[in-house]
């Protein structure tokens, strides 16, 4: 009788650390370790179990201190655990310590990150920026990898440059890093030249942290099948689509979303397709109305826009999942100051079309509400770009 074999990938078994800090509250700490949960289910593995150390700074030797290296290290063996999450970049001596301590694969949020970009990376263009990406970040790490790599079996955070074994020495690296930084370089022209054939055109970019809907905007929108998934960075590669509204016509494009402590090496690797954010004449600011700190993931866009040096252009903030706010109605006589936890919709909708000093409109794509004021904000937004293009020049 013929034996049959499960070739369902099985998940991994994951716990993740972080800090409460000086710099970072325990409210923080929470939000973050649930985000790096969520990243985790992105790469295919699940959160066993959450570990929180109190301590003023991260330690120099073990990022969380001896005695609680020690604790969480006995719950590996006892739990079996496969990976061992950091929400925070390592450096190559804390990996080093951490390793002689835990019998499990360690990644950080950099490398986690890396990882799942490597798995969702789809074109040639997208998989060039992930591996540099990956490289610059492994070639500081690289002492450690030759002998960590003796255990490794495969799995979460080993996608990629990292598992090629004597070949990665530093040497090798480094030409593989300068013949990427070429192949981009070559990308670039080819995407100007791409551009430079919409000129004419009004450009409209849709940026926003990760998971807020952009690419669903995007399908509404054009009218196009753009890949959507309740997951992070769905969207690697920088998809155009030409949209008209009431007979006017532009180019929308949909972008990788951001995040917190995104790996400069992204930022960096990712300059071609991030140039569709620099070269836009409106910027479509998509923010999660839905989510608890909705309000610090805006400030991390803004941040990042600032980096890429184009907050000066025409912005839109576009409030989405309206259909999934919820909030806890004050009592009377509570004295304590409003929050989005306890504020309606349209105490909200006050608050920051007051707060903010661009246009904003609320919405719900999945359950396409209100897209028609959205549809005009948009038009009237383009109908004024397109007579600055289009100025008699005296």
């Amino acid at each position: 009788m013929p034996k049959y074999f499960d070739t369902t990938p099985v998940k991994e078994k994951v716990i993740i650390i972080g800090l409460i800090t000086k710099k970072q509250t325990e409210e923080q700490a929470k939000e973050y370790l649930d985000e790096l949960a969520f990243l985790i289910d992105t790469a295919g593995g699940i959160t066993v179990r959450q570990f929180v150390q109190h301590i003023e700074s991260p330690d120099s030797k073990t990022f969380v201190g001896s005695g609680k290296l020690n604790e969480i290290s006995e719950y590996i063996k006892q739990k079996k655990i496969d990976v061992a999450v950091f929400d925070d970049e390592l450096s190559p001596s804390q990996i080093r310590n951490i390793e002689r301590e835990f019998d499990c694969k360690i990644l950080d949020r950099t490398n986690l990150i890396l990882y799942i970009f490597a798995k969702r990376a789809r074109t040639a263009n997208a998989k060039t920026q992930v591996e540099l990406a990956q490289l610059q970040y492994l070639l500081p790490r690289l002492t450690r990898m030759w002998t960590h790599l003796t255990k490794q079996k495969g799995g979460m955070g080993m996608r990629g440059p990292g598992e090629k074994e004597i070949e990665t020495d530093r040497r090798i690296i480094r030409d593989k890093i300068a013949f990427l930084k070429e192949q981009l370089k070559v990308i670039d022209k080819q995407k100007k030249t791409q551009r430079s054939g919409r000129e004419n055109m009004v450009r409209v970019a849709l940026v926003g942290y990760t998971n807020v809907g952009k690419s669903t905007i995007m399908n509404l929108l054009s009218k196009s099948d753009v890949f959507a998934e309740n997951k992070l960075f769905a969207t690697l590669d920088t998809t155009v689509r030409k949209v008209v509204i009431e007979k006017t016509p532009f180019l929308l494009s949909d972008t990788v979303g951001f995040i917190r402590k995104l790996p400069h090496h992204l930022i960096e690797s990712f300059k071609s397709t991030l140039d569709e954010v620099r070269d836009a004449d409106i910027l479509l600011h998509v923010v999660d109305i839905s989510h608890t700190n909705f309000e610090e993931q805006l400030y991390v866009v803004k941040e990042t826009l600032l980096e890429l040096k184009v907050t000066e252009k025409p912005t839109i903030v576009v409030f989405n999942k309206t259909d999934a706010y919820r909030y806890s109605e004050k009592d009377e006589y509570d004295l304590m100051p409003s929050t989005s936890e306890n504020m309606s919709l349209d105490e909200l909708k006050n608050t920051w079309m007051a707060k903010i000093n661009t246009p904003c409109v609320f919405i719900s794509a999945t359950k396409k509400d209100n897209i028609e004021e959205l549809k005009q904000l948009l038009l009237t937004s383009v109908k004024k770009q397109l007579t600055q293009k289009y100025k008699p020049q005296y």
